[in-house]
């Protein structure tokens, strides 16, 4: 049996090649704010880029709303009022750039995607390509759905789960396994034919479920608010780019279907002593205490189908971690599911709306993993929408884990179409990007507790 200090040594040289020798390239600003709104808008905003506005997708306030390039004025093209002839039905929705400037927004509830073209108007409606997925399409908690080179839409599939019987007859529900990955799908809208692209890890989840003498369910989550994940995005060029957590490289699936794997990506990993796990595991704890004592979550009516084999735990690891670095909430360290920065917020429910049998819906008791379990060095990047993004100039964005030393806003690696990291730029305190935009716009959410601003700014 190795000593302890040989595996020490062992990981620690694993690290250090997994970075390489290549000198990480200074941290720039990103260029001026040119535009803001004076619109308040929720924690969770996604936009798509017009040539002569932006599309934004209001997710906690369920509103989709159009706004000028100055984002001055808007109007409604959804929300849950009669004002207007197409509801905001679900509890999420989702935003697609389909072609030219038309748009998909996806309403998981009704298992239909409206076409909306430059002017806000809906065009026609279309069904969803399979009912399972219409919440990994419809939620953009669970990536950014985009159409590769061959005009199939790409997205995040519904991950597989095995069901476990009981031992005994009548011994009651035996929750699911949840799984460590799912598949990244595609999907032609005309012929309905779906195939895998690859595999990404997701967070994984442990489920309890109990039942009382009353028949009240209980449901108590076991999460590790560090994971070590996979991202997607698909490039401007047609490119679907797959980030590798665990050692940090690109995984492409090219235009003409060729594969290839980029070089790691240099990094600056930070190990975590024992000390550090227990002290980050504290502060994780605390953000959500003080988050749950400001703004109390309530239970969900109905669910939101496929909320937590979908992989919202991610978000919630985004939010609660991202806070925890920074020793903040999480407004400026990660994104959330669903909810404030640093927010816990898990939906019961399967592709019906249901949970388990005879029980109730809402939100579970939500706890983390022992100190032991974090991983021994930091990721590059934590789980949740916006960890990754592609913007107009076939680039991926991703962002980056806070290390020490660096103060302000968020800091993104920003990696070519061959894997190699070209730059690294920050945003300003309190923001992180929402989208990109031709000709170098780039789309801030300049956030204030449960509420954000949006801004338009330059990258350089």
């Amino acid at each position: 049996m190795m000593k302890p200090i040989a595996l020490g040594a062992i990981a620690l040289a694993t690290v250090t090649s997994i970075g390489g020798t290549q000198q990480l390239p200074p941290i720039r600003q990103l260029g001026p704010v040119v535009a803001s709104s004076k619109e308040t808008l929720g924690p969770n905003v996604f936009v798509r880029h017009l040539k002569a506005g932006v599309l934004v997708n209001d997710v906690q306030n369920r509103r989709l709303l159009l706004f000028d390039s100055t984002l001055t004025t808007f109007i409604v093209v959804a929300d849950t009022t009669p004002a207007t002839a197409n509801a905001y039905s679900s509890p999420v929705g989702g935003l697609i750039a389909y072609r030219a400037d038309s748009s998909l927004f996806v309403d998981p509830r009704a298992q239909s995607m409206l076409v909306i073209d430059p002017a806000g108007k809906v065009g026609r409606v279309m069904a969803v390509p399979r009912s399972q997925d219409a919440m990994m399409l419809g939620n953009p908690m669970m990536g950014t759905p985009a159409f590769d080179a061959t005009g199939k839409l790409v997205y995040r599939g519904f991950p597989r789960l095995q069901m476990v019987r009981p031992l005994t007859p009548g011994g009651g529900f035996v929750p699911p396994e949840l799984p460590e990955s799912t598949a990244i799908v595609r999907v032609d809208l005309t012929s309905r034919q779906i195939d895998t692209v690859a595999f990404a890890k997701i967070p994984k989840m442990k489920m309890d479920v109990q039942r009382d003498d009353n028949g009240r369910v209980s449901v108590s989550m076991v999460m590790n608010p560090l994971p070590v994940v996979d991202e997607w995005a698909v490039l401007s060029g047609g490119s679907i780019a797959l980030v590798r957590g665990r050692d940090y490289h690109v995984d492409w699936v090219r235009p003409d279907g060729s594969r290839e794997s980029s070089p790691k990506i240099p990094f600056e990993w930070q190990r975590l002593t024992d000390e550090d796990k227990i002290a980050f595991i504290d502060s994780v704890k605390a953000a959500r205490e003080r988050m749950a004592a400001n703004a109390p979550i309530p239970a969900t009516p109905g669910g939101v189908p496929g909320g937590v084999p979908g992989g919202v735990p991610g978000g919630v690891a985004g939010g609660a971690a991202g806070g925890a670095t920074r020793g903040s909430t999480g407004a400026a360290g990660g994104g959330t599911a669903g909810g404030a920065p640093g927010e816990v917020r898990i939906f019961m429910g399967g592709p019906g709306g249901g949970g388990p049998p005879g029980g109730e819906r809402g939100g579970p008791q939500v706890n983390f993993v022992q100190p032991s379990e974090l991983p021994d060095y930091k990721p590059p990047f934590l789980a949740g929408a916006g960890s990754v993004r592609a913007d107009y100039d076939n680039h991926l964005w991703v962002r980056t884990i806070p290390t020490k030393g660096v103060a302000g806003g968020p800091v993104y690696d920003v990696i070519d179409s061959k894997g190699e990291l070209v730059e690294r730029v920050q945003v300003p305190q309190d923001r992180v990007i929402a989208g990109f935009g031709a000709g170098g716009v780039v789309y801030l959410l300049a956030r204030d507790g449960t509420t954000s601003k949006l801004e338009r700014a330059k990258v350089k």
